[in-house]
């Protein structure tokens, strides 16, 4: 027997889903403010150590900026990988327990 759409939404598995993807998503974009918010805070009060010379023609800020910029892809490709694995499948399931 199909469940209502009341139902489901009052369900335990579905608060757990709802839980679960705001806890993966807070946790993802703290990290993400924590990379991006160290780096401009390294900006503004440790430009000297971002000065510091790798090579002939790089420097220790421009090695953090693009290291910014992978670890967010990175943050993408984490919550993608979970979204894909674990919510969308639950998410199916709820489906199937509407029709």
């Amino acid at each position: 027997m199909a469940k209502t759409t009341h139902e489901i939404v009052n369900s335990e598995k579905f608060k757990k889903l709802v839980t679960k993807r705001w806890t993966v998503s807070f946790f993802l974009t703290f990290l993400l403010f924590l990379f991006y918010y160290g780096y401009i805070g390294m900006i503004g009060y440790a430009r000297d150590v971002l000065k510091i010379k790798i090579g002939e023609a790089t420097n220790i800020g421009i090695i953090l900026g693009v290291g910014v910029i992978i670890g967010s892809w990175f943050l993408t490709v984490i919550y993608v990988f979970w979204a894909n694995s674990s919510y969308d499948r639950t998410v199916s399931e709820l489906k199937k327990e509407l029709k």
